[in-house]
This record gives structure tokens, sequence and C-alpha cells, in this order.
């Protein structure tokens, strides 16, 4: 299921006040395809006003495909994925849950060994990179700086 972008919000007495703008989706371990992650974050950053290919959507399409696939690797599934952008920030948060309780842990290095990297690869791209248990899982969260748009 895709939730589609909301930037707004009210306050319960009908003032409306900017919200973050977000998107989200889950599946289930059997429909989730990393493409799709990768498709909504391009989808969200050109609705940003971020083109195609820009290295801002490379790294967020490899930050997406990277956390997206140990949730795949290592929960039963269902996950879901999170994109938020508040109002004037330039951080990108990227959130993914699953239905593992095993927290994530950052591989030494290791050129010889095959896999485990994928997670330093987040945690060089993003500076904020944290983990939460969740009652049933666990939420992975990396924030993604974004550079100011050309005009």
């Amino acid at each position: 299921m895709v939730i589609p972008l909301r930037n707004q919000a009210t306050d319960g007495q009908g003032y409306s006040a900017p919200a973050p703008l977000r998107y989200s989706a889950t599946w289930d371990a059997d429909t989730l395809r990393v493409i799709d992650a990768r498709r909504g974050v391009s989808a969200f950053l050109g609705r940003l006003g971020y083109p195609p290919g820009q290295r801002v959507g490379q790294d967020a399409q490899l930050v997406v495909s990277e956390l997206v696939t140990n949730a795949l690797r290592h929960a039963p599934g269902p996950c879901g994925l999170l994109l938020e952008l508040s109002p004037g920030a330039d951080v990108l948060h990227i959130t993914v849950w699953d239905t593992s309780t095993l927290l994530p842990e950052l591989q030494p290095r290791d050129g010889r060994r095959i896999g485990g990297h994928g997670l330093r690869l987040v945690a060089m791209l993003c500076p904020g990179l944290r983990t939460a248990p969740l009652n049933g899982g666990k939420r992975v969260t990396a924030d993604l700086r974004l550079p100011p748009l050309s005009a």
C-alpha cells in the first residue's frame, strides 16, 4: 500500500499549518521489490524539485536500497518505508521498519567478506543513523542532507 505525499496538517480547529512532506509505503514480504522503494524515493525527490540523475537522488536511492534489502533479507515481513522532510529543512529522514527484533550492527571493514557492507555505506552517506526497537520489530532511520535546490 502506498500513501501519497501530504503537506498540510490541521490543528483540529481548522487552521492549517505547514506539515512535513511524507511518502509512506508498506509491503508484505512476498510483494516487496527494492525497485518499488527506489522509485518511491525518486518520485518524492522529484516532487521536492530535485531532477532525476542528481547525486542526491542516487545517494537517496542507495540508502533506501540498502535499508530495504536488509529488511527483506533479515525479517519475515511485512516492512515499510517512510520518507519525511519538514518545511524549511534540508535533511531527508529515511525510515525503514520491519518485523525482526535483531538490531543491525555495523560490520568491521573486510574487503574479503561478501556482503555486510551496506550499513557502512549508509553510515558514510548519512551521519544521522539510528535504530529503535519496536514492539515486534525495529525501525532504522537515516538522515540524508539535501543540497540547496538550483534556481
